[in-house]
């Protein structure tokens, strides 16, 4: 007998998506076609907005692990994100350099080939110069004194450059914070210590002509290629926050740390401008907020773990000192370096960040 042509009749029901269907009437005939087309109906509708397709989904690229605070905040808010837009907007993160190094990220981000990247000051100022001004060597005393000019005239000063450049960029500075040298070879006490010795720093013209002025010989390289620069001694010495220290395993490749300050820095979020100007007002409201609230946990973070990961990293190996900046203000002073990027930021810029620097006035 040919069922498949057979008026053979069912006698039994059959749930779908959209109810149930009393098969008790249906030849066999019917019944695959009911099926066909049952298979084309919206399914995604039973299931949870998480496994639905997101209607806008953006990729943010960054250079820390994924163990560095600054990866979790942004996990979190990505979650946060997607659940307050009710599965519209899906941000995915990803760190450790996994979409390049950090002037890829840059050139993908303004191209539109990365709709978002998490960016480090110092790297925005090689398209921007002014970017890279609260990174002057040696010029906020403390925290209080560099958050006081990030959310105050200087972040905004910097926002509105970068605003013109032609990216967009979010409220609040993600905190990296103070950065501190490492090195395999001597305690770095003061700058006589430095005397042609050899640091890995940022692809920054800015630190580069800094360490030059100090008299070492600094050698710019991307975060994802310096452990195995200090591994295999291309580089002697390092400089980053602790996080980051301990984070990357720095530790496991270095004897000396020395608690420097010499810089304070953070990372501005910048989206392509035409990628975000199509998602809707309210959605980027949601993921503005988020964002903004994420950074602000950050800073949190780094103030609670600063003290505990010297204890760590003590623990670990590393042997800590403390310097006395003077010193090394003294020699950056006297070489030229701080007119010379003065001169390169215009007075009118310097002019703010000295409110709240004012050794540098």
């Amino acid at each position: 007998m040919n069922v498949a042509g057979s008026s053979l009749v069912t006698k039994f029901h059959v749930r779908f998506p959209n109810g149930v269907i009393d098969m008790s009437h249906v030849t066999r005939r019917t019944f695959l076609n009911t099926a066909a087309a049952a298979s084309t109906l919206p399914i995604l509708s039973g299931l949870p907005l998480s496994a639905q397709a997101a209607e806008f989904s953006f990729k943010v690229g960054h250079d820390l692990p994924g163990t560095h605070p600054v990866h979790t905040r942004l996990q979190e808010a990505a979650q946060r994100i997607k659940a307050e837009t009710q599965g519209r907007f899906d941000l995915q993160v990803f760190g450790n350099n996994q979409l390049g190094g950090d002037t890829d990220m840059l050139g993908q981000t303004r191209s539109g080939a990365l709709e978002m990247c998490l960016m480090p000051d110092v790297i925005l100022g090689t398209l921007i110069p002014l970017a890279s001004i609260n990174g002057v060597g040696f010029a906020f005393d403390d925290d209080r004194a560099a958050h006081a000019a990030m959310d105050g005239e200087l972040g905004a000063h910097i926002r509105a450059r970068i605003a013109k450049s032609g990216l967009a960029v979010m409220e609040n500075i993600w905190e990296n914070g103070f950065r501190q040298m490492t090195s395999s070879t001597k305690p770095i006490r003061t700058p006589a210590d430095l005397q042609g010795f050899k640091i890995r720093v940022p692809v920054a013209p800015l630190w580069v002509s800094m360490y030059k002025a100090l008299g070492a010989g600094p050698t710019a390289l991307n975060l994802s290629e310096l452990y195995s620069a200090l591994q295999t001694r291309i580089v002697e010495g390092q400089e980053n926050p602790l996080a980051t220290i301990d984070a990357a395993k720095f530790f496991e490749v270095q004897k000396y740390a020395t608690i420097s300050n010499h810089v304070w820095n953070g990372y501005w979020m910048l989206m392509n401008p035409r990628r975000w100007g199509a998602v809707p007002a309210d959605i980027q409201a949601v993921v503005r907020s988020n964002l903004n609230r994420s950074a602000g946990d950050l800073r949190e973070d780094v103030a609670r773990l600063n003290p505990i990961l010297e204890k760590s990293l003590t623990q670990k190996g590393l042997s800590f000192n403390r310097t006395d900046p003077a010193p090394f203000r003294d020699v950056l002073r006297k070489s030229g370096h701080y007119a010379e990027w003065r001169k390169k930021f215009g007075d009118e810029s310097w002019g703010i960040l000295a409110k709240y620097a004012p050794h540098l006035a």
